[in-house]
C-alpha cells in the first residue's frame, strides 16, 4: 500500500528551504548521467571505425574521451554527494529541532503519561533511522532515474528492437518491489516499537534510581532477562527486515543479469540466419548500456523499497509534530514588567479531561503580595494542582488565576517564569558542575552572584570545602549530594532568579528533622518579602502562615489563621491532631525558624 499523498507532500516540504542546492544537485546528476552515456557510443566508434580501419588518430581521440568521461563523472559524483549529504543533514537537524521544540511545548500531563525512553527513541532511533533516506535517497532517486531514462533513450537510438526485448520484464520488477516495500514497512513499524521499548527499559533500569531499586530489591537478574527478551525480539525483527523480499529481489537480479546473454543469443540467431540484426560495435555498445542500466535500475527498485519502509519512521515523527499542546503562549501577551506578587484564584475549577472528576471546584482565594497562604487537606484533595496553576504547569478549566490582576494565560512564558519560582521535593540537578546547575536559572550570573545565592541558601561553605569547589560535578541527578544539600542548591538556584512569587512543592517532606530545619532556614531567607507557595508534608511549617485554607475533594471548606482554625475545631484541627510531628507546645525558637510559608500538600 503506497503512502498517502499528503504524507509524501509533507516530506517534500521538508526539503523546500534547500531547493536551490537540490536544483544544483539535480543539474550535476543530469550532467553526470548524460556525460556517462557518451562512453558506449565512443566504444562503438572504436570497434566499428577506429580499429577495423587502422585510424590511430580517431582511436587516440576516442580513448582520451573515455578517460575524460570517467574523470568527469567521478568529480560530479563527489560534488553531488557532498551537496546531497549537506542538505540531508540540514533536514535531519530541522526534524530533530522541530520534535524537541514541540516536546518542550507539551503540557506536564504528556510527560506523566509517556515513558521517557519512548520520547528519546523518537528523537534518536526514528529520526536516526531516516538518515540514509533524507541524506542520500533524493540524490539516488534523481541520479538513478536520470541514468535509467537516458540509458533507455540511448538504447532505443542504437536499436529499438533490442530495447523492447530488454525491458519486457520491467512491469514485473516494479510489482515485486512494491510488494517487498509493503512487507518492509510493516516490519519497520514493529521494529521501531521494539526499539522504543528497549530505550524505555534502559532509561528506567540504568538510571541511578533504577540501579538502586533493582539491586536493593534483588531484581537485577530479572531486569537482565527482561532486556534480553526484548533484545532477542529485536534480533528476529532485524533478520526479518533484512530478508524481506530477498528471494524475489534476487530473482530480479538474476533476470536482469541474464538479459545481456539473451541479447547476444538473439543477435547470434540473426547472424546464423544470414540477416545480422546489428553490427558488432552496436551490439557491444548496446550490451554495455544494458549493463550500465542494470545497476541504477536495481538501485532504483531498492530505493523505492527503502522509501516505503521509511514512511513508517516519518509517520511516527509526524505523529509527535501533530500533537496539540494544551498550554499555548498568547499571541499578544500582556506585559508584567515589575510584578508585585499578588495571586488570585478567581472561582477556579480544574479537570484533567472530559469524563474525569473535578480536581478543583470554585476555588476563590486572594493572596496579597508578600504574604503567605497555606493550603492543606487529605491526599488527592487538589493541593498540588492548585499550586501548579500559578506556574501554569496546568491551565484552569474554569475561572482564572491572576498575578497582579493579569490572567496568567495572558502572560508570556518568559514573564511568567520570571515571576514564579518553584522548589520541588524532587530536586532535579543536571549532570554538570555546581556552577552550571546554578546558572541554569541565570546564565549570565557572575561568580559573586553565585556565591551570594549559595550563602543565602546556607550551602556556600559546603561547596567551597569541596576539592573542586563550584566546578564539582554533581553526578547523575545530583546523587553526589545529600537530600538536604540538593534542596539547598535548588533554593540557591531560585534565589539567583529572584522571583516575587514562590511555590514550594513539599520541599522538606523527605528530609530528617535536622536537615529539614537547615533547609527551612534557607527557605525562610528565600521567602522573605515574597508571596510564597509551599507544598509541604509536615504541618509544622504552616503555623505562621498569614492564612490557611483547607481543601476537601477539590473544594475549599475552611479558611483562617492557625489559631482561628484550631478554635473552629474542624477538618484542620483533625489534620493537625493526626500529624505526629507536631507538638502543641512547639518551641518559640522553632516557630521563629519556620517563618512565614505558603503550604500545599502534594496530591496523588
Amino acid at each position: 500500500m503506497p503512502p498517502p499523498r499528503s504524507q509524501l507532500g509533507r516530506i517534500m516540504r521538508l526539503f523546500r528551504p534547500y531547493r536551490v542546492r537540490l536544483a544544483l544537485v539535480a543539474a550535476l546528476v543530469g550532467l553526470s548521467s548524460i556525460v556517462g552515456l557518451a562512453s558506449p557510443f565512443m566504444l562503438r566508434g572504436v570497434l566499428d571505425e577506429a580499429l577495423p580501419n587502422g585510424r590511430t588518430g580517431l582511436l587516440t581521440l576516442l580513448a582520451a574521451g573515455m578517460v575524460a568521461v570517467a574523470i568527469s563523472t567521478s568529480v560530479f559524483g563527489v560534488l553531488q554527494t557532498y551537496l546531497s549529504t549537506a542538505v540531508g543533514q540540514e533536514v535531519m537537524h530541522d526534524l530533530r529541532s522541530a520534535v524537541y521544540t514541540q516536546l518542550q511545548r507539551m503540557p506536564l500531563s504528556f510527560f506523566t503519561t509517556t515513558r521517557t525512553g519512548e520520547v528519546q527513541s523518537r528523537i534518536a532511533n526514528d529520526i536516526g533511522g531516516m538518515q540514509s533516506t533524507v541524506t542520500s535517497t533524493a540524490t539516488s532517486l534523481v541520479s538513478n532515474f536520470t541514468t535509467v531514462v537516458a540509458s533507455i533513450i540511448a538504447m532505443i537510438a542504437l536499436d529499438w528492437r533490442l530495447t523492447a526485448v530488454s525491458l519486457i520484464m520491467l512491469p514485473f520488477f516494479v510489482w515485486v518491489s512494491r510488494r517487498v516495500g509493503d512487507e518492509r514497512r510493516k516490519i519497520t513499524a514493529q521494529r521501531q516499537q521494539k526499539l522504543a521499548g528497549m530505550s524505555a527499559i534502559v532509561e528506567e533500569s540504568l538510571s541511578v534510581s533504577g540501579i538502586l531499586l533493582g539491586r536493593t530489591m534483588g531484581r537485577s537478574p530479572a531486569l537482565i532477562d527482561n532486556f534480553a527478551r526484548e533484545s532477542r525480539g529485536l534480533v528476529d525483527l532485524e533478520i526479518r527486515a533484512g530478508m524481506a523480499g530477498r528471494w524475489r529481489q534476487s530473482t530480479i537480479q538474476i533476470i536482469m543479469s541474464a538479459m545481456p546473454a539473451v541479447i547476444y543469443w538473439v543477435a547470434g540467431l540473426t547472424v546464423a540466419a544470414g540477416h545480422p540484426l546489428v553490427s558488432i560495435g552496436t551490439l557491444v555498445a548496446f550490451t554495455t548500456l544494458q549493463n550500465s542500466l542494470l545497476r541504477p535500475m536495481v538501485q532504483l527498485l531498492y530505493t523505492g523499497v527503502e522509501v516505503q519502509s521509511s514512511m513508517t519512521l516519518f509517520g511516527r515523527i509526524f505523529e509527535y509534530l501533530d500533537l496539540k499542546p494544551d498550554i499555548e503562549e498568547p499571541l499578544r501577551p500582556q506585559a508584567l514588567p515589575n510584578p508585585e506578587g499578588e495571586v488570585r484564584f478567581d472561582h477556579v475549577g480544574f479537570t484533567y479531561g472530559p469524563g474525569t472528576r473535578n480536581v478543583l471546584s470554585d476555588i476563590d482565594i486572594t493572596v496579597p503580595a508578600g504574604t503567605s497562604v497555606a493550603v492543606v487537606g487529605e491526599t488527592g484533595s487538589g493541593k498540588t494542582t492548585l499550586g501548579y496553576l500559578v506556574a501554569r504547569l496546568y491551565d484552569a478549566t474554569a475561572g482564572r488565576v491572576t498575578i497582579d490582576g493579569t490572567d496568567v494565560r495572558e502572560l508570556s512564558f518568559a514573564d511568567l517564569s520570571a515571576a514564579v519560582g518553584v522548589v520541588s521535593q524532587e530536586t532535579y540537578l543536571f549532570h554538570a558542575s555546581v556552577a552550571d546547575n546554578l546558572r541554569f536559572a541565570k546564565p549570565d550570573a557572575t561568580d559573586e552572584e553565585l556565591h551570594e545565592a549559595a550563602r543565602a541558601a546556607q550551602i556556600h561553605d559546603h561547596i567551597a570545602g569541596l576539592p573542586d569547589g563550584y566546578d564539582t560535578l554533581v553526578g547523575e541527578r545530583g546523587y553526589r549530594f545529600s537530600g538536604g544539600e540538593k534542596q539547598r542548591l535548588a533554593v540557591a538556584r531560585v534565589i539567583l532568579r529572584n522571583p516575587p512569587i514562590l511555590v514550594l512543592d513539599e520541599a522538606t517532606s523527605a528530609l530528617d528533622t535536622r536537615t529539614e530545619r537547615e533547609v527551612q532556614a534557607a527557605i525562610d531567607a528565600l521567602s522573605a518579602g515574597r508571596t510564597t507557595i509551599t507544598i509541604a508534608h509536615r504541618l509544622s511549617t504552616i503555623r505562621a502562615a498569614d492564612q490557611i485554607v483547607v481543601l476537601d475533594h477539590g473544594r475549599l471548606i475552611e479558611r483562617g489563621t492557625h489559631h482561628e482554625l484550631l478554635e473552629l475545631d474542624g477538618r484542620y484541627a483533625d489534620l493537625l491532631a493526626r500529624d505526629g510531628d507536631l507538638d502543641s507546645d512547639l518551641a518559640a525558637s522553632d516557630i521563629e525558624l519556620l517563618g512565614p510559608a505558603v503550604v500545599f500538600e502534594k496530591a496523588e
